[in-house]
């Protein structure tokens, strides 16, 4: 074992934050720390590294064990070039390197045993530089900068020149060379192309070493977790698996749990009826007998309903109007900055109801093909034609679509000055805005507020092409999975750009490659865009597929897949609608027996008389509800 946490728990003005945390690390495990934004992930990683102290627990490393740790946001402050910053961390490999050729120069003026102990020197030496990969540490450290996406051009930048993004880049090349024997990394693949983070798996998957990391990136914790520490409500939950894996598990456990809660309110009400009909003979036997249930019933211990799986951003994504068929058809589209082209006579045709998915390295000019769609940016060469009844929804990465100066409520009632003041709180309160928070200003938001608030003004906009750049970054796991819900049900067109391979999975019907100027054309999600990617097969042109195109044994494999996640989700939301409704029947049941508790309403035969039969049928219809959420749950 490695690293363990022991009972950790840590508050923040008196709000718990982590409540008697446990989990243990082996030598070799590849871990990751889930939960929403604000679970406290990142309060246990600065607890873990020592630069928080626990309220009480004990954290305890290994003896002899050495740690590294990568936080989000690195501001390595240095006059080095970016290869020097990575070639200092292999300063004593460079230093017995140079003692070597000393010996070496040494032993051809000596002779006897001075030479005998310079040749001893020289051996151990030696053998101890060929263990520290001496021999080809130059190579290493060319392979770590090109894997973490630096061009050999860019090796010769300095440090202080960088943006926040390369510099964190710097920072987790110089840790993956430092070797650590625990590896302890918060968002790496933030600032990573998709290459980059192919790479970076592979590397971690193949280290000789524990890996702990916190990650939104789904696809990147399914390659590379074999356990996946939850923290949810202040408490840690660990399960052996990657995110998949454990999505799968957490879901059984919610359900089995939710099983017993419906199956234990159903014996409550069963009881409650039995013990109301024994005390109506009102004879001594049936009062004895009633009051002989009522306290086993008082002695049960009674289950919390738990919480649903996901309560956070309510999102419904609906278009104003249909377009027409022909939705975007780009011409010979070009764009360059100064001699350096970015792509060159680029064809697209999207139809109405594809989801298209822009891929490509970091620089390619994906975000520049949004700008320009959106008249953000000019082409140098090139026309857009959009078709018939098309109204455009864009969601910005760098959020300009938003007025820094602005409130929140100003912001949603100045761009839609038809919403009552209810409507627009209601409206940011499903994005998890409440109270005095639609006052905030835009400009003292977090990355995370802004996101959320450019997808309230998504959803408000009505619009049927939805042009998005990167709506992933800065939303915790649920939240995504509530976006490619309302993306996945939305009749519109959809064109984004994303480096979210789990999202691309789940939200796109067809992927458009951009790599060296061009661009290429894959009819399918990220997997069979990878599939197709391996072979050797040329990819079909940059065109929307045609009647006349013979699907291949893979396209309708993969559409029958798509077919039954399609059903999946629709028994997925037909049992979140269920429990919907029992939630809002136990929530009247529970104000009608107020009432009818109430002085007033028990003097009024006639009152109590209609309550009592709205009760009656409140139950039917929530014994009925609990039958059908047992059959949708199997």
């Amino acid at each position: 074992m490695i690293l363990s946490c022991q009972n950790i728990s840590k508050a923040f003005a008196e709000k718990p934050v982590l409540s008697n945390v446990s989990f243990h690390l082996e030598d070799y495990d590849k871990a990751a720390l889930v939960g929403i934004n604000g679970a406290g992930k990142t309060t246990l990683l600065r607890i873990i590294v020592g630069e928080l102290s626990p309220d009480q627990g004990l954290v305890t490393l290994s003896k002899g064990k050495t740690l590294g740790y990568l936080a989000q946001n690195q501001d390595v402050n240095s006059e080095n070039t970016i290869y020097e910053e990575l070639l200092s961390v292999k300063a004593d490999v460079i230093e017995m390197e140079q003692k070597i050729r000393q010996l070496e120069l040494s032993m051809k003026q000596a002779s006897g045993k001075e030479l005998e102990t310079l040749m001893d020197s020289y051996t151990r030496l030696t053998h101890a530089f060929e263990l520290a990969n001496g021999y080809a540490y130059k190579s290493e450290i060319t392979g770590v900068l090109k894997g973490l996406g630096f061009m050999e051009e860019e090796f010769s930048q300095q440090i202080s020149t960088l943006s926040g993004g390369q510099k964190t880049r710097v920072a987790l090349g110089r840790l993956l060379l430092l070797k650590p024997d625990l590896i302890i990394l918060d968002e790496p693949t933030n600032h990573l192309d998709l290459n980059s983070i192919a790479w970076l798996e592979t590397y971690l998957l193949n280290y000789r070493g524990a890996v702990l990391v916190v990650s939104h990136d789904r696809y990147f914790l399914d390659r590379i977790a074999g356990k996946i520490i939850e923290i949810d409500q202040t408490n840690a939950i660990s399960f052996t698996g990657n995110y998949s894996d454990y999505a799968v598990k957490k879901e059984q456990l919610r359900t089995a749990a939710l099983n017993a809660y419906f199956k234990q309110q159903q014996e409550i009400k069963h009881q409650e009826a039995v013990i109301e009909k024994l005390r109506s003979f009102n004879r001594e036997k049936s009062i004895k007998r009633a009051e002989s249930r009522e306290k086993l019933l008082n002695k049960m211990e009674v289950l919390d309903k738990p919480t649903k799986a996901r309560t956070d951003i309510h999102m419904t994504l609906t278009p104003r109007c249909a377009s027409g068929k022909d939705v975007l058809h780009i011409e010979g589209l070009s764009k360059g900055f100064g001699a350096e082209p970015l792509f060159t006579g680029l064809h697209i045709d999207i139809k109405r109801g594809e989801h298209v998915a822009i891929i490509g390295d970091n620089g390619t000019g994906k975000t520049t093909i949004l700008k320009i769609i959106n008249g953000l940016l000019e082409a140098d060469a090139g026309s857009i034609t959009l078709g018939a009844n098309v109204h455009i929804g864009y969601y910005d990465q760098e959020h300009h679509v938003l007025h820094t100066e602005k409130t929140l409520f100003e912001e949603i009632s100045d761009a839609y000055p038809y919403l009552n003041n209810t409507e627009i709180r209601s409206t940011l309160a499903a994005f998890l805005f409440t109270g005095e928070d639609v006052y905030k200003r835009i400009g003292d938001l977090s990355g995370g507020e802004r996101g959320r608030v450019s997808l309230a003004k998504l959803m408000l906009s009505e619009s049927n092409l939805l042009i998005l750049d990167e709506p992933t970054n800065h939303l915790d796991i649920t939240s995504k999975e509530i976006l490619e819900d309302a993306l996945n049900a939305y009749e519109g067109t959809v064109l984004y750009v994303s480096h979210d391979r789990y999202f691309i999975n789940r939200t796109a019907s067809r992927i458009l490659e951009l790599a060296n100027h061009g661009m290429t054309n894959y009819l399918g999600n990220y997997d069979y865009y990878l599939e197709k990617k391996n072979t050797l097969l040329p990819p079909s042109p940059v065109s929307s597929p045609t009647k006349e195109e013979t699907p291949s044994e893979t396209k309708l494999d993969w559409q029958a897949k798509k077919e039954q996640q399609a059903k999946a989700r629709k028994k997925e939301n037909d049992l979140k609608k269920c429990e919907e409704r029992i939630t809002a029947l136990e929530n009247q049941l529970a104000e009608l027996e107020n009432r009818m508790a109430e002085p007033e309403t028990a003097v009024n035969a006639v009152k109590l008389q209609e309550l009592a039969a709205c009760q009656e049928n409140l139950k039917q219809e929530l014994a009925s509800l609990y039958q059908q959420w047992e059959t949708l749950a199997e």
